[in-house]
């Protein structure tokens, strides 16, 4: 039992250390609330757990089954790295050049619906912003590095269960609390954040396309 247990909490901060830093949900924090301006606290509360909830089902779905899916379609993981790169440079530069006057004043707030952040919740709040390429990538390799013959024992299926729920509970948690960060900051600081957050979004996108480019290049080379 004890042996189960730590192989528990190996494999729950194996899942936690690798995606964290990538998925980063407190970093994308200001983008959320820049993307969702004029939404109430409640309906930002709704949002909060909806995308939680797509990003851990993302997770899962990378974990278990991605590198089938992805065999399925006949498509490898550099490609996925490519489009999702171009996705995340797109999502970047539309943010980076957004209207510094679309603020959160109260004459500036837009009405939002429900159904309106229902169908933003997955793209483009979830897919790329918060579990994006990079993070399905990293989600795909640490499914199919799994030891040989491990896949039905507890400890391994329970760990990537718990990591990923952890990581989920992460982004519920930043999100939810969002508007509170933003009001602490101001709204100068706040677009301050969001362009440099923005910029960031891009140059990772970039390097998420140069690696999935790099990795097609090479094998060009290879069959040469």
């Amino acid at each position: 039992m004890a042996d189960a247990l730590s192989e528990l909490t190996k494999n729950t901060l194996l899942v936690v250390g690798a995606l964290f830093p990538i998925v980063n949900p407190i970093g994308n924090t200001p983008i959320f609330l820049s993307l969702t301006r004029g939404l109430s606290g409640q309906g930002r509360t709704v949002l909060a757990r909806m995308i939680a909830l797509n990003g851990l089902i993302l997770i899962l779905t990378s974990i278990f089954i991605g590198t089938h899916i992805l065999a399925f379609f006949g498509i490898s993981l550099p490609v996925v790295q490519v489009g999702g790169g171009l996705i995340v440079i797109s999502t970047g530069w539309t943010l980076l050049r957004q209207a510094n006057d679309d603020g959160t004043s109260g004459g500036g707030q837009r009405e939002f619906n429900e159904a309106d952040y229902s169908r933003q919740a997955f793209y483009p709040l979830t897919l790329p912003l918060t579990v994006g390429p990079g993070s399905i990538s990293v989600a795909i390799t640490v499914g199919a590095n799994r030891p040989e013959g491990s896949e039905w024992r507890w400890p391994l299926i329970g760990g990537m269960l718990l990591g990923s729920a952890l990581i989920s509970a992460s982004i519920y948690l930043s999100y939810r609390f969002a508007e509170r960060l933003g009001r602490a900051l101001g709204d100068s600081a706040m677009n301050v954040i969001i362009r440099m957050s923005s910029f960031i979004l891009v140059c990772i996108g970039v390097q998420i396309l140069w690696n999935g480019l790099s990795a097609l290049l090479r094998t060009l080379v290879t069959v040469k």
